[in-house]
Formats: structure tokens, sequence, C-alpha cells
């Protein structure tokens, strides 16, 4: 039986319009992902990274559906800084840009009903096949059957980072959150903003601390507790719900014994992740 429709509004999310011809060519120089290869109706994952190569702020890059505009579903805490930094290098591209009143909807489980994709825009999360679905502005009174807790639980399963909450402005690597393994980094599209530090720890396989989902019998503490093995200090929690978080972790400590304010925690690192740690994926099974 297929898995129900989930759907609630992201009250923390905000829509950047990017309108004007130079609107990807100005786009694709600044960030991580291949903007350019992004077809109406599709979406990517990008960064913007500082000269360093580590994070500043994320984002979905979607291409409207009639090919006028770049729509960029950001944190809405990072919005306004987002637009100023990049118009900082607008020069004489022509590009506008304008925080707008859209609202952003998420749905996972079963594709949303006919009723509301025809009133929306309904773009796949393009990071996993199981991630679900962004609705940019949905018609008025569109139901929703779950909360953000609900949708909070649902990428820390799969363990999908969300930027403010999972990164450290100027310090967190790109590929810590695992941008390189869910589509969020192109490594030949040429160069942007920390280019060279991305590409360098990816071809010298230099790093050596991953975002991972955690677990643990007892509620997880606020994020910044630290994860023990014995009595070193391994890794880092980020956000977390309940029993279930992301923590930045040391990639040879998933299959140790962990310990976050004396309570045992376990990783839980999903099969596409599994590779990046030196494990094969488990061998997929099928029902009899």
């Amino acid at each position: 039986m297929p898995a129900p429709s989930h759907i609630t509004r992201l009250d923390g999310r905000t829509i950047i319009k990017l309108s004007g011809a130079d609107r990807v060519k100005f786009l694709q120089g600044l960030v991580t992902a291949d903007i350019a290869s992004v077809q109406p109706g599709q979406a990517v994952w990008a960064a913007c990274l500082t000269p360093q190569g580590r994070w500043q702020a994320d984002f979905f890059a979607i291409s409207d559906p009639d090919d006028t505009c770049l729509l960029l579903d950001c944190a809405t805490e990072q919005a306004e800084a987002l637009r100023t930094q990049l118009m900082r290098f607008r020069l004489r591209s022509d590009v506008q840009m304008e925080l707008t009143a859209l609202s952003i909807y998420a749905a996972w489980g079963n594709r949303p009903d006919a009723a509301v994709l025809e009133n929306a825009i309904c773009i796949a999360d393009p990071r996993l096949p199981n991630a679900g679905w962004r609705l940019i502005d949905p018609p008025p009174g569109t139901e929703q059957n779950a909360t953000e807790l609900d949708y909070d639980l649902h990428r820390l399963a799969l363990g999908l980072p969300d930027g403010v909450q999972d990164c450290e402005p100027g310090r967190t690597l790109a590929a810590e959150a695992n941008m390189d393994l869910l589509g969020g980094i192109a490594w030949k599209k040429g160069c942007y903003m920390g280019q060279e530090v991305t590409a360098r720890m990816h071809y010298r396989t230099l790093l050596k601390r991953r975002l991972m989902p955690i677990a643990s019998t007892a509620p997880l503490p606020a994020p910044g507790a630290p994860i023990l093995h014995g009595t070193q200090e391994v890794g880092i929690l980020r956000s977390s719900r309940d029993h279930i978080g992301l923590a930045l972790l040391k990639v040879d400590m998933a299959d140790k014994t962990l310990t976050c304010l004396d309570h045992n925690v376990v990783a839980r690192p999903p099969a596409w992740l599994l590779p990046a740690l030196g494990t094969p994926p488990e061998p997929t099974t099928t029902a009899d």
C-alpha cells in the first residue's frame, strides 16, 4: 500500500525571485550547483560558499515552469542577507532580485492531489527520491494534515540537513553537509566561489567529518552538545527532534559506541551515505 500523503506549510522559508535575461548565467558563477542544467519545472539544491569553501547559505533554485524567472527557496532568516550578498555581484548583469510573499509547503509520501497540483508550482525535492516535493504558492486554504515537526522528523530520518540548523556560517564545508552526495555540488560546471577548496577536499579525500543521523533511547539535548567515544570528543550534535538528530561526526566513528550527555547514541547512516564512510551499501532484499 502506498504511503499516505503528508503536507504542511513551512513558515520559516522565503522565496527570492530572480528575473532578467542574465539570471542563469549570473547565478551559475556564484553557487555550487549547475544552474544552467535546471529545466523549467525542476529544482537543484545549491549553496553560496566563502572563498575558503565554507558554507554561507543554501537554497533550492527552482526554474519557473514558464521559464521566466528563478525562484530561490531559502530560510527566511537568511533571505535578506542572501539577496544582499548576491546583489553585490550583479554589476551590469540584467538581473533583478526581490523578496516575495509566496508561501512554501512541503509534501511527502504520496504525490499531492490534483487540486493542489493544478494551482501551485510543484517541484520534486532534488536531493533524494523519497524526500518529497516543494509546493510554491498553493491556493489559500490548502488543507494541511501534518506539521513542521512531522516534516522535521521526516528529513532527519532521511539524513537531510537543514542549512540554518545544521551548518555553521564560515565553518562548515559543503561536503561535510553531504552536498556532494545529494546533488548539491556540480564537479564539471566551472568556477564558483569556494570551488578550489571544495574540489581539493573531494579529489584528495581529505574530508574527516560528515553530518549523519543518530538515534537515542532518550530525547536528544540542544544543538551543540558533544558526541563522545569514551572520553574523546568525536562529533557535535546539530538539529534534533525527540530521539533522532543529525550530528557532525568523524567518518570513522559511525560504527563505534557513542554517548551524548551520558546517554547512549547510535549512528544511523542511510544507504546513500555508506560508501562515503568506506562501507558498502547493504544488499537490497525483497519479500518472498
